[in-house]
């Protein structure tokens, strides 16, 4: 007999099924439920995903799966598979029926696949970025440095030169290629505070070349495939990004960040480090080289030389995430709200640092 999924797999591929849904992806969904139930030992795919082990929620593997079916529907190289996926009709029995043949037809290229994490580097996440932007350069007065880890293809760094469209009002060029929004609801910070980003840098483990055709592919396929509006969005922002000379450094985090703070701040400008849902897939040992490095930082910090850390990061709940800011010298910490994993709406809380004298 054919070994089925372990329990614990199994319930990573439920886990993000719920979440799916709840992020208005029914087809990715789906997806999740056919793979749990239909894959075993028999390719390398399922002997892969069977044999992963205890870290398979926090390392995506659901998402991989469906990312490496995706970027296989969209090469050209299974018809049949593509024309069970969006925009075609949901299907769920013949969805099966071509998963199958899909993973029989293209098994070491599809396990192949689940080597490398997923990257959303989802644009919306920047009108959260945008956000805590303004809170801090309120707060200080000052210009910004930007650092963002687990930046992937670079597309957040350049928040600050998207549009956006927002409950509050608009901020940004109007005619900006990009334009995003976002439904601001609560406490939004001033759209008129004054924003100037003097410099901005990135890391990732894995970074991708908006400018790589490959690359590009590859981050496109973990964009859920009923969720067009996401696609449409990735495209355009990848080809502003292969515009601009900013790419994303290859690098640990921890080691990263300890390095690009431990250099003397420059003065009267504000150090703003930023990431979003990112965290949960780094290792608790990068994880406590990267807090570390903050508070050294931090305790050195001066109202000449302030240090920000932004979180949007994930808590438990599949239908959100949670915002943190905290800025330094005085170290105190702000939970800013909530927000939609894809920038589609924010919910802001009242508790930000007072504006500079």
């Amino acid at each position: 007999m054919t070994k089925r999924l372990p329990d614990e797999i199994a319930d990573a591929f439920s886990f993000q099924a719920k979440a799916c849904r709840d992020l208005a992806s029914p087809f990715t969904a789906a997806l999740c439920e056919t793979l749990a139930a239909g894959l075993d030992e028999s390719s390398a795919f399922g002997r892969r995903i069977c044999a992963w082990g205890p870290r398979a929620k926090a390392d995506a593997l659901a998402l991989r799966a469906c990312g490496a079916l995706h970027f296989l529907a969209r090469s050209g190289k299974a018809r049949a598979l593509a024309a069970v996926y969006p925009p075609h009709a949901l299907d769920e029995a013949r969805l099966a029926r071509e998963v199958a043949c899909a993973i029989e037809a293209h098994d070491d290229f599809l396990a192949g696949f689940l080597d490398r994490p997923p990257q959303t580097n989802e644009t919306g996440r920047s009108s959260v970025i945008l956000g805590g932007a303004l809170i801090v350069a309120a707060a200080t007065g000052l210009p910004l440095e930007t650092f963002e880890i687990g930046a992937s293809a670079g597309l957040n760094l350049h928040f600050d030169r998207y549009g956006y469209d927002l409950g509050v009002g608009a901020f940004g060029d109007p005619s900006a290629r990009l334009r995003l929004s976002c439904d601001w609801r609560g406490a939004a910070p001033s759209l008129d505070a004054p924003l100037q980003i003097v410099a901005r840098a990135g890391c990732d483990v894995d970074p991708l070349d908006p400018g790589d055709a490959a690359h590009r592919a590859r981050l496109l396929a973990y964009v859920w495939p009923d969720q067009n509006a996401r696609l449409t969005r990735m495209e355009t922002a990848l080809a502003l990004a292969a515009l601009h000379r900013e790419r994303v450094e290859r690098a640990d985090a921890g080691d990263w960040l300890a390095a690009r703070l431990a250099a003397p701040p420059h003065p009267n400008v504000t150090r703003f480090v930023y990431h979003s849902v990112v965290w949960q897939y780094l290792p608790l040992e990068t994880k406590r080289r990267a807090t570390a490095a903050l508070e050294a930082a931090g305790a050195a910090a001066s109202r000449e030389t302030p240090l920000a850390r932004l979180q949007m990061e994930a808590d438990g709940d599949t239908r959100s995430a949670a915002l943190t800011l905290t800025l330094w010298p005085d170290g105190e910490s702000f939970a800013l709200g909530r927000a939609d994993f894809h920038g589609r709406w924010i919910e802001w809380s009242g508790a930000v640092p007072h504006p500079a004298a």
